[in-house]
């Protein structure tokens, strides 16, 4: 792994969460070098509205959204996007109705020469 150590998310309660999300939005203002007012007023909330996430408080969850965003963090919301799978059985029956070979269609005129 990286230079963290793995975090068991199963194993920490709702409130242990909540707190682990208000330190990385903190985390990332900080090293932005932005405070909590530039951050609020772009997000479009109020001041102590994101003192309550950094703090590990219950905010709604567009709260969140909208201060990630301000903050070009919206990449996090990678893990949830699904992708089609395509099983191996399926993979194979397309692979084998696949055309292997060009055929010259049966009922083409062909044009006469005048050699």
């Amino acid at each position: 792994m990286n230079d963290k150590s793995y975090t068991n998310w199963i194993s920490m309660s709702d409130v242990a969460l909540i707190k682990t999300i208000g330190e990385f939005v903190q985390s990332h203002r900080i090293k932005q070098n932005r405070t909590q007012d530039e951050v609020a007023g772009s997000a479009g909330i109020s001041r102590s509205t994101l003192s309550l996430l950094e703090r590990g408080e219950n905010v709604a969850l567009n709260s969140l959204i909208q201060v990630l965003r301000t903050l070009d963090l919206l990449y996090i919301f990678d893990i949830f996007k699904i992708e089609q799978q395509v099983s191996p059985i399926a993979l194979a029956k397309l692979a084998k109705q696949k055309r292997q070979r060009a055929s010259k269609k049966d009922n083409e005129e062909q044009p006469e020469s005048d050699w």
